[in-house]
């Protein structure tokens, strides 16, 4: 242990000694009151920590997602940030991508090309896109197998951007294949045949 974290334990001993000094004193003749109250608040904290470690997991879930309706037809709601994310299988393994029609092509973001088995730090990164916040450099990569809802890719084109991408951008050369609908807080994508 470095010398700093044994003054910080020792600061925190200190501070429980003064809290518990200060308990014994106040609640003297009512320990029962105050050992239950400890615990209530003991139990808040607790609760407190727990939600915010899991709030990420929740909020995920709460965040509606892709329905598969009639005929093929994929229903998308819109994010509470005002995006389309969808989440499409590659390889097997489930990646959530912004639709970004704005975007020429399927870009994958480092840390999801390294969920799918490519390892971002062997690639090449030869080709460059112009992006809103400047230029980055990509490599390009062929994905043996994209899955979304019943719909199948295979040998689908894609790059991986070198620079810092906060989700993976699913752009026209993998939109253009659907039939794409915009209605208001939803995007309807479908195709003639699975």
């Amino acid at each position: 242990m470095s010398s700093q974290t044994i003054a910080q334990i020792a600061y925190l001993a200190l501070i429980l000694v003064a809290l518990g000094g200060w308990a014994m004193v106040e609640f003297r003749g009512r320990m029962g009151f105050a050992l239950r109250a400890a615990m209530a608040w003991g139990l808040i904290f607790l609760a407190v920590a727990a939600g915010y470690g899991i709030w990420p997991d929740v909020k995920s879930n709460l965040t509606q997602s892709a329905v598969l309706r009639d005929g093929g037809r994929i229903e998308v709601p819109r994010a509470p940030d005002g995006q389309f994310y969808m989440t499409l299988d590659i390889n097997g393994t489930p990646i959530r991508f912004m639709a970004d029609t704005g975007a020429t092509s399927m870009v994958l973001t480092k840390a999801d090309a390294a969920r799918i088995g490519i390892d971002p730090a062997g690639l090449v990164y030869d080709g460059q896109a112009t992006t809103a916040n400047g230029t980055v450099r990509t490599a390009s990569i062929r994905l043996p197998q994209v899955a979304f809802g019943p719909y199948l890719d295979q040998n689908f084109p894609a790059y991986v951007n070198e620079g810092q991408l906060d989700a993976s951008l699913l752009g026209m050369d993998y939109l253009k294949a659907f039939r794409v609908e915009l209605d208001g807080n939803r995007m309807t994508l479908s195709r003639t045949a699975p």
